[in-house]
């Protein structure tokens, strides 16, 4: 798969580094790819402006919060007219217990990420809103257990990444 960027092996040093800590300082960041401060720093707002890194947040412990339940939702809609799929994807920007959601192919048309602070919310969630938003024809929930793996988005352990070691 062809690379939508230039990017050498201190580029994606840099996105391992940020990827796993966003936090660290400049310093800290070009000590560990190895070069000096200020053409790290220079990297990094390259790196930025080409939207590449698209921003930074905080990870926060959803238990810790009295978020306890993790939930996915399957949607299928009746209709998926490119309207119709906009318009959805539009609503689940107004459901705060939906952190996430992805248009998908196969059976289903959305998958939906949820964290409530209860089952009984997420039941509320699913009942109240889900089931009975136009367009909704089948909704499928799959409640996790434990969560085994927690990485970022991005793998950076496939040797070919870039082409460049």
């Amino acid at each position: 798969m062809p690379l939508k960027a230039d990017l050498d092996a201190i580029d994606w040093k840099i996105l391992r580094e940020l990827q796993a800590d966003g936090r660290m300082t400049n310093v800290e960041l070009s000590s560990r790819v190895g070069i000096s401060a200020p053409p790290c720093l220079r990297r990094v707002k390259r790196l930025e402006e080409a939207g590449i890194i698209r921003g930074y947040r905080a990870l926060l412990n959803a238990p810790a919060l009295g978020l306890d339940v993790v939930a996915f939702c399957l949607i299928g809609l009746h209709h998926q007219s490119d309207a119709e799929l906009r318009t959805f994807a539009e609503r689940t920007r107004g459901w705060p217990i939906v952190r996430d959601a992805w248009m998908v192919s196969g059976e289903s048309d959305f998958l939906l990420h949820c964290v409530a602070s209860d089952l009984g919310a997420f039941q509320t969630f699913v009942i109240e809103e889900l089931t009975s938003t136009p367009n909704v024809d089948t909704v499928r929930t799959a409640l996790t257990i434990r969560r085994v793996k927690d990485q970022g988005l991005v793998s950076f352990e496939r040797p070919e990444i870039g082409g460049r070691s």
